[in-house]
């Protein structure tokens, strides 16, 4: 253990002199440079005093999205500083290789000082952007509008009016004021029903509690439905026995049902108008490995004509590749959530980017399988890292016909 911390941290110290070359070549200011490396020690010290006193036990979310913000502002944009260094270094290189040192080299520092700037500026602006999403992009809340046709949907169901949340995660939250304009904006939607997708917590059933009294103002003709997401369960938690974690889930629904959602698990509820009915179905969280399997689609459907409407909330997406577009039940229209998006990419009207796509094949926006679709939510709130950068948290109105 002591040998890979000297490594890591001879790694560490190579990196930085590294990456101080760049600053040194753009300013000969004595103080600025001293700054530079006052900040980098301290930024390491506070690492190394978190990585001292860590506890597995220890599931403080605050102090996570403090050491989250702290990397993702101070250390990952040096990396854009290191791409372009890197580039000079090559050329000179290849250079070096491919001819014999003349005169007509003495560009080298001039050439070098523009790929610091630029690396310098690029690793600035990310910086710049991860403080704004930690300040306003995790309220940058907006309405996606999505018209959604639905097989055999009853004419009464014919511009039906759903909004779609997902992934709150309450205990990320300082103050729970904050998302009123939120609140506001689903309510301006003057929607049939709200269905909520999943993951109101990050652990706890009582990081809710505050949450209530705002949640409770979440309007809705026909009611208001909620399904259990991996988070929800309290398996990340360090329970101090078994009895306490069994209480946790009970707890949630309960705040949950102060705040006016019915928790559906692996069952289904009938909205019905003129005599005609749309189906709304919940399942438990079901995800790949090492996500828990506890979503029982069969369960859920059970009494339910094949040809009839349906609408399924599934947490994790992959359920649907994995089990509901090939599912006897037919169903039409599955919701989820769980990605977020990363809450970091690009999300622009033709270029859909973020690195969460590596991990889920389908993690934003309307996708559709073997006459099914699948429509996934980036989230109304945030994990680990406390802001969003490029994609915004999102409340999906969809549109049935």
């Amino acid at each position: 253990m002591q040998r890979n911390f000297l490594i890591f941290t001879a790694i560490v110290f190579l990196l930085e002199f590294y990456i101080y070359q760049a600053f040194k070549t753009i300013t000969s200011n004595t103080n600025l440079r001293i700054a530079y490396w006052v900040v980098t020690v301290l930024v390491y010290g506070f690492f190394i005093c978190e990585l001292l006193t860590f506890k597995r036990t220890d599931r403080d979310h605050h102090k996570i999205q403090i050491v989250t913000s702290v990397f993702l502002i101070f250390v990952l944009p040096k990396f854009f500083v290191l791409f372009f260094l890197l580039i000079e270094d090559f050329i000179r290189i290849l250079r070096y290789g491919l001819s014999t040192f003349t005169p007509e080299e003495n560009h080298f520092p001039d050439r070098r000082k523009f790929l610091s700037i630029i690396g310098l500026g690029s690793a600035a602006i990310l910086a710049g952007l991860f403080i704004d999403g930690i300040i306003f992009g995790k309220y940058r809340h907006s309405v996606r509008r999505v018209k959604m046709k639905i097989a055999g949907l009853p004419e009464s169901f014919k511009g039906y009016k759903i909004i779609q949340i997902s992934d709150v995660h309450s205990g990320s939250f300082f103050n729970p004021e904050k998302l009123q304009k939120a609140i506001n904006l689903i309510n301006e939607q003057d929607a049939d029903l709200v269905l909520f997708t999943g993951d109101m917590v990050n652990n706890l059933a009582e990081e809710f509690k505050s949450f209530v009294p705002l949640f409770s103002m979440i309007k809705a003709k026909d009611g208001k439905f909620s399904i259990l997401g991996n988070h929800d369960y309290g398996d990340y938690y360090d329970w101090p026995n078994a009895v306490e974690k069994a209480r946790n889930v009970p707890n949630l629904i309960g705040f949950q049902k102060e705040a006016g959602f019915e928790m559906l698990r692996n069952e289904h509820r009938i909205i019905e108008k003129n005599g005609e009915k749309l189906y709304i179905l919940g399942v438990e969280n079901w995800g790949l490995k090492p996500f828990p399997q506890y979503g029982d689609l069969d369960k859920a459907a059970a009494g339910i004509p094949p040809e009839a409407a349906k609408i399924l909330m599934s947490h994790d997406p992959t359920h649907f590749d994995e089990i509901v577009k090939k599912h006897p039940s037919n169903v039409q229209l599955t919701l989820s959530g769980h990605t977020h998006g990363m809450q970091f990419g690009l999300d622009l009207k033709n270029v859909r980017w973020s690195p969460v796509q590596f991990r889920y094949k389908k993690w934003a926006d309307l996708y559709e399988s073997e006459g099914k679709s699948l429509y996934v939510n980036r989230g109304f709130g945030v994990i680990a890292y406390p802001g969003r950068v490029g994609i915004d948290p999102e409340i999906t109105l969809l549109e049935l016909s």
